[in-house]
This record gives structure tokens, C-alpha cells and sequence, in this order.
């Protein structure tokens, strides 16, 4: 009989524990969640909100595996993570297993380090009932939105969408900002900078105002041309810079994608890793407490490292909105370890975290800030009198910051009243800028600073709705534009236009049409959802039932009593349009209305209505081009094809376009026409020669056929020759590739009943 049984989540997590706890443990995984609502149905009793848990075919063997174990243990130890997903797993496993839940001893620690494990083990606890209904209050509240809002959006939008309470709120974000930058007016303005030489150094400096015409920029530089420049005034100021707080989820994922490229799925991916392996703390968290055991052993790590002068101790509080738990930031189990053993993502992931903690217990920076008026204009310099926690980001310790450089210091004999040469004067044209399309991180530090979501959310919401395909992450490439520099020397101006690109941004979140449409909609039908307040709110509510402030039972009926009328006056609403239809004016040629609608496969254009005795026709929407922006001309382009070409060996030869993109057709087969090929272009000879080229390698994937049976094949495929039988296939054994036209019928058929 085992003495004790200790349950986790991951096999890793397990593994890492079973170290430090000895022969009388045994640490098995629970792998997740062993029971969740079921997948195809809505899975909660409607009369009284109460869920209806099952346990998926796939953990069935897991669960039986720890019943087995459990019951032969004389003490079970639930130590799941220390959140709301934690304690509800924890919940899930006493209810299936059938452990007396006052007998079960729940553990939980913030960072899997001998010491905190065996701390968890002399101070166990109780379940949390509060945490674990938190868990289900967010779990069925999703579930009954998912569920309702779906089969609306296919009624009324299109087939297989699919709705979620948050994913929904952050694709409204991105599909507000595109249509903030749809209609942003971009404005010309002129910047003036200078370039004087005081006691025979260069000093920049810049024109305390900015013109907005030409002509206003030209007569002030003609002004110039008689001016003495004199410096007015000097002052000098002390600055001090101190060091950001500790990582939270969310400034950890905005920290990497900035510094490491990193998406933000897959920097809590590499962050579960260095969590479960044991070099950093809990990764999910809205906290930026350190512990005092952490706040001393970096002060050593610092003093050893920098020197004494470098170590400030501090302790950050937070200030998050309905910051969860008494977690820590996220910091290095061990601070004295600066690197570790690991992959390259997992090296880089933690030198960012080591960094971070190690500079929240640094000096401040001392800067000397200097600030000259010349005339009308500004120079400003820097110069950093003692480095502080900047020393830890410095190039030495391998960062790309090099945040101590000082910034245009200024020279060391300049007075008051000294007359300056101008150099230079120079004006350049600059636009106003549009607002900027969301990163991830962007947009993880936008819903934090909503209250949407919390620490657990931002990841899955942000691969979610790219799943859906209500947002793709993409580059926007840039348009060119002409920009006007006039520059005075002496008395001189000289005018010369330059060309730049502006408007290129890469790996930005933009909505697809579908996600528009999608957006339109609920924000017409289901305003509260959409609402930013609603959302959360609906979090605080999730907070208060952690607390044990609140009933999650009346919480959830609070919200189905609103929402489900909502839902079914929605379903039984007769709108004349579909939702997204645009009537974009009338064919020429036949009269019949061209309209833009989402239908079965995406965005399409649609001439004539189902009214008609003849059928509509309809043409797939280009991926490049917006539902939105679409305008008649570039909509009738697209019923140019199917254009036929000819006649080929008795049947004709036409160039059409489909979901999959442009295609040859020819008696019943497609050729799809290569990237880049015009198919308004393309020619008879060309078409051929696809036709052929197809033919040729269609032959080449066929090696071999049998006459005792025309089901079964010998065929050439990317990894080399197999065997089709009746639409099913075969691996061939690497040694028979070479002899693969010369296998026969039994042979083949040893194979296949093998």
C-alpha cells in the first residue's frame, strides 16, 4: 500500500516534484481536466443552471489509473495549480475519484522548488469551493453564450460560425480600430530642426513649433537667413529613471513579442516549460509581488554581481483591476541562477525574466538632463551620471538595450549669450500618423487595461479568434509618397522631393470580412455582450465569487434571464437583407442588382437575386479585396471568366476562378493556373501546355495497375512508392521502393491484408 498519492497536472510538473519528495510519494498526472461539459451538446440543465460534467472517452484509462491508485493510498494530495482552473480541477478530481473532500489534503505553491514543496506539504489546506464555482461561473457562462449565439450567426450570417464572450469583444476591437483607419484623414505638416556649431561641436536642435503649410515653413527659413542665433538659456536637471515592476502575464507576453519576436501563445507555452521544470514561478498571475525570501537573495545576486552601490531593495503592489489571489509576479525560482539549461526560446524566455527581477532590485539611473533655447529653437541632451539598474541591460550582459548611451551631450564650454553659427536649417514634410493596427501584445495591454479576460484568457483568446478566422495576422504593405525637404545654408534654400514608403506594418491583427460582419451583427442583436463595461463586469462578478462574495448559482441566472429572450426575438427577426449584404448597384448589360454577401465559403458577388427565373450568378471574392471597400466596377471584373479559349482534342478549353483560386478546365478536369499568372492573360498555348504538364505528372504518380483487381494500384507519392486499394493506402517498405513497378498482384495484396 502507497503511503501517499500526490496528484498535479502535467507529467512534467510530476516529475520535477518526484525529486524532491522521496519514496513514500507518488506523484501521478492528472494530464488537465478529467471532466468538462460535454462537447456536442449545450451540457447544463437549463431549469436550474447546473452543468452536466462527463469524462471524455480520451481520459477515461487516466482516471481509472488514479482511482486505482487513490484507493490504495493512504493519504491523496491534490496539488493542482494554485488558480481557479487549478482548484477546479482539484474539485473535479475529489467528485470522480470519490475522495472524502475532508480528508483530502489540497496543496498549492507558486514556484516548484524543494522548499516551497515540502512548505506546501507541512501547511495543506482544504478545497476552495469559492475559486472552484469561480472556474464553473466562467465556464458555463462561455458555454451558454457559445451555444445560443452560434446558431444564430448560422441563420442569419453564415453556416459552422461560432461566438464567444471575450473572442467576440477583442475581434470589436480590431474591427473598430481597421475602421479607424479607414477613415483617417492624413494631414501635412512641417518639422523644423537645426544643426549648430557651438565651441566646434554639432548640436541638434529642434523648432518649438510646427507649421502646416508650405509656404509658412519657406518664410520662416527666409526669416532665418538675417538671424543671429544667440543661446538664451541653459538648465540643467537632475532625472532619475527606476526599473519597471516585475512581470505579470501580460507585460511578460507584451516584453517578449517586443525583444523576442515571440507570439504570445508561444511565449506561455516556453513559460509553462521553465515553470514546470522548475526555474521560474507561477506564469500566470496579475501580481507584481516579490517574496521577501526572493527580495533578499537578489540583493546578494545583485551586490555580488554589480557591487554594493547597485542594490536598492523594493516591494511593488499591484494595482491591476481585480487582481486574482496572493500570487507573485512571475520571477526566477533561484536568482542566483543567471542562466540555464534548456532550449534557445526557454534561455532567452528567462534571461528576460532574470533581467526584469534583477533590475526591480537595482539603484535608480541618474541622468543629467540639459536643455538649451537658441533662439526659437530646443536642444536637448543627456548624460547618465551613475547607470543603476540600466547596468543590468547593458551590452556586456548581452541586451539589446543600450539604454546608458549618452544622448546628444552638449559641449563642455557652452555659455549663455554665445553666439552660434547655424550649420544648417532644414525643413521637412511629415504626416500625421493613422492609428496603428494591434499587435498581440498590443492588444493582450489593451484588454488588461479594459478589464477583459484575465491572465488565463489572453492567450487562448487571441489563438481563437484567429482560428475562427475572424482575424488573420498579416502584412499590410506599404504605399509610396512623396515628401518636400527645404534646406537653408548660408543664405541659400534648396528644395529637393524624396519618395518614401509609408503605412507598411508587419504581423498586425486585421479583420477578415467575416469578422466585420460578424462584429455588425452582434453589436445590432446582442449590444451587452459587445458592451466593453458588460465584459468587465462580468470578471469583478467572477472575482466576487472567489471571494465567496457572491452566489455564482443566482450570477448565472442573473444573465441567462436577459440574455435567452435576447436570443430568441434575434432567431425570429425578418431583416430584408442578410447580415453584411450590400447592394452595389445594377449590371449594365442585364440590369439585374450586383450585390456583395457572405455566403457558404466566404465573401462572394452576386448577380441577379434568387427571385429570378434564371439562376444569380455568383464569382468567390479575391482574398485581397475588402467587402467593404468593394466598389461596382472592380466587382463586375470578376464576371469577366469563365472565358473559353478554344477547342482542344474535341472539348473546349476555359479559364475560371474558384474558392482554391484561378483554374484551367478541360473535359471535367482542373489545372490550377501558377501563382502570379494573370488568368485575364493567359493563352491558348499556355492552357495547353498546364493541360499537359498536369496529364504528364498525374501519369507519373500512377506506376502500376492490375487487371485481377482495378481497385488496386501502385502509386508515386511525395515520400516515395505506395499501394491505393480501394481508396485506402499502404506503406511500402523502404527496401521494395527501388522494385516497385516490377511488384505483383499478391504481393501487393500480402501487403495490404498485413
Amino acid at each position: 500500500m502507497q503511503d501517499n498519492l500526490v496528484i498535479v497536472e502535467s507529467p512534467a510538473k510530476a516529475k520535477t516534484i518526484e525529486k524532491f519528495l522521496g519514496k513514500d510519494y507518488k506523484v501521478m498526472s492528472s494530464y488537465g481536466h478529467i471532466r468538462d461539459l460535454k462537447k456536442k451538446e449545450i451540457s447544463i440543465d437549463l431549469n436550474n443552471l447546473e452543468p452536466e460534467y462527463e469524462i471524455p472517452d480520451e481520459k477515461k484509462k487516466v482516471v481509472a489509473d488514479l482511482k486505482n491508485n487513490a484507493q490504495k493510498a493512504k493519504k491523496v494530495w491534490l496539488a493542482s495549480d494554485e488558480d481557479r482552473e487549478g482548484e477546479a480541477i482539484s474539485w473535479h478530481l475529489c467528485e470522480v475519484l470519490g475522495l472524502d473532500e475532508k480528508n483530502t489534503n489540497r496543496i498549492v505553491f507558486h514556484e516548484i522548488t524543494k522548499n516551497a514543496i515540502l512548505e506546501a506539504i507541512e501547511h495543506p489546506r482544504h478545497l476552495d469551493m469559492n475559486l472552484a464555482n469561480a472556474q464553473q461561473a466562467r465556464r458555463m457562462l462561455d458555454r451558454l453564450v457559445g451555444f445560443n449565439l452560434s446558431p444564430v450567426l448560422w441563420r442569419k450570417v453564415k453556416p459552422q460560425l461560432s461566438a464567444g464572450r471575450v473572442q467576440s469583444v477583442a475581434v470589436r476591437l480590431i474591427v473598430e480600430r481597421e475602421r479607424e483607419i479607414q477613415n483617417f484623414k492624413s494631414e501635412p505638416y512641417y518639422r523644423v530642426t537645426a544643426t549648430f556649431l557651438i565651441d566646434g561641436q554639432e548640436v541638434k536642435a529642434e523648432l518649438d513649433q510646427r507649421f502646416s503649410t508650405h509656404e509658412e515653413a519657406l518664410a520662416f527659413l527666409e526669416k532665418c537667413k538675417d538671424t543671429k542665433f544667440t543661446i538664451d538659456s541653459i538648465q540643467k536637471k537632475p532625472l532619475k529613471r527606476t526599473p519597471a515592476p516585475p512581470f505579470t502575464t501580460s507585460t511578460l507576453q507584451q516584453e517578449a513579442a517586443r525583444k523576442l519576436g515571440f507570439t504570445v501563445s508561444q511565449t506561455m507555452m516556453v513559460a509553462q516549460r521553465l515553470y514546470e521544470n522548475g526555474h521560474i514561478t507561477y506564469m500566470r498571475t496579475d501580481s507584481v509581488n516579490l517574496s521577501k525570501l526572493c527580495i533578499g537573495t537578489a540583493k546578494e545576486t545583485v551586490t555580488k554581481l554589480f557591487g554594493k552601490e547597485y542594490s536598492k531593495s523594493r516591494n511593488y503592489t499591484t494595482h491591476s483591476k481585480g487582481a486574482q489571489e496572493a500570487h507573485e509576479a512571475i520571477r526566477p525560482s533561484y536568482m542566483e541562477n543567471q542562466t540555464i539549461p534548456g532550449t534557445a526560446q526557454e534561455k532567452k524566455l528567462y534571461e528576460l525574466i532574470w533581467k526584469r527581477t534583477a533590475a526591480t532590485q537595482m539603484a535608480d539611473a541618474e541622468l543629467e538632463k540639459t536643455t538649451v533655447h537658441i533662439g526659437p529653437f530646443v536642444a536637448t541632451g543627456e548624460v547618465v551620471t551613475f547607470d543603476g539598474f540600466l547596468k543590468v541591460y547593458t551590452p556586456s550582459n548581452n541586451d539589446d538595450e543600450t539604454e546608458n548611451e549618452s544622448t546628444n551631450a552638449m559641449p563642455a564650454g557652452i555659455k549663455k549669450g554665445m553666439v552660434v553659427e547655424a550649420k544648417d536649417i532644414v525643413s521637412t514634410q511629415r504626416f500625421s500618423q493613422s492609428p496603428m493596427r494591434y499587435t498581440e501584445a498590443s492588444l493582450v495591454h489593451k484588454l488588461e487595461e479594459l478589464g477583459i479576460g484575465r491572465p488565463s484568457t489572453y492567450a487562448p483568446t487571441i489563438s481563437t479568434i484567429q482560428q475562427r478566422e475572424y482575424v488573420i495576422k498579416g502584412d499590410k504593405k506599404g504605399e509610396e509618397r512623396k515628401y518636400t525637404i527645404d534646406t537653408l545654408v548660408g543664405q541659400k534654400i534648396s528644395t529637393k522631393t524624396k519618395k518614401e514608403t509609408t503605412g507598411n506594418e508587419k504581423g498586425k491583427l486585421m479583420p477578415t470580412d467575416i469578422g466585420m460582419v460578424v462584429t455588425d451583427f452582434l453589436m445590432e442583436y446582442f449590444p451587452d455582450i459587445m458592451d466593453y463595461n458588460f465584459t468587465a463586469n462580468v470578471e469583478e462578478e467572477f472575482d466576487s465569487i472567489a471571494e465567496g462574495k457572491m452566489d455564482w448559482h443566482k450570477m448565472l441566472k442573473k444573465f441567462y434571464k436577459d440574455f435567452e429572450p435576447t436570443v430568441e426575438k434575434t432567431i425570429k427577426t425578418r431583416s430584408e437583407h442578410k447580415a453584411g449584404e450590400r447592394v452595389l448597384g445594377d449590371d449594365p448589360k442585364t440590369g439585374k442588382p450586383v450585390l456583395v454577401k457572405i455566403g457558404r465559403f466566404g465573401p462572394v458577388v452576386q448577380i441577379g437575386s434568387a427571385d429570378d427565373k434564371e439562376k444569380p450568378l455568383f464569382a468567390q471574392l479575391p482574398k485581397e479585396k475588402s467587402m467593404e471597400a468593394l466598389t461596382l466596377e472592380e466587382a463586375l471584373e470578376l464576371f469577366k471568366l469563365p472565358r473559353t479559349l478554344g477547342e482542344f482534342e474535341g472539348s473546349d478549353i476555359s479559364i475560371g476562378t474558384g474558392r482554391f483560386g484561378p483554374y484551367v478546365l478541360h473535359n471535367k478536369k482542373y489545372v490550377s493556373i501558377p501563382k502570379g499568372t494573370d488568368p485575364m492573360e493567359i493563352t491558348y498555348e499556355e492552357a495547353v501546355a498546364l493541360i499537359q504538364g498536369s496529364r504528364k505528372a498525374e501519369q507519373q504518380r500512377h506506376l502500376k495497375s492490375f487487371e485481377e483487381d482495378p481497385k488496386l494500384e501502385v502509386m508515386n507519392g511525395r515520400y516515395g512508392p505506395y499501394i491505393s486499394y480501394d481508396g485506402k493506402n499502404f506503406r511500402l517498405p523502404k527496401a521494395m521502393h527501388e522494385k516497385a513497378t516490377e511488384l505483383t498482384y499478391d504481393e501487393c495484396m500480402k501487403i495490404v491484408n498485413k
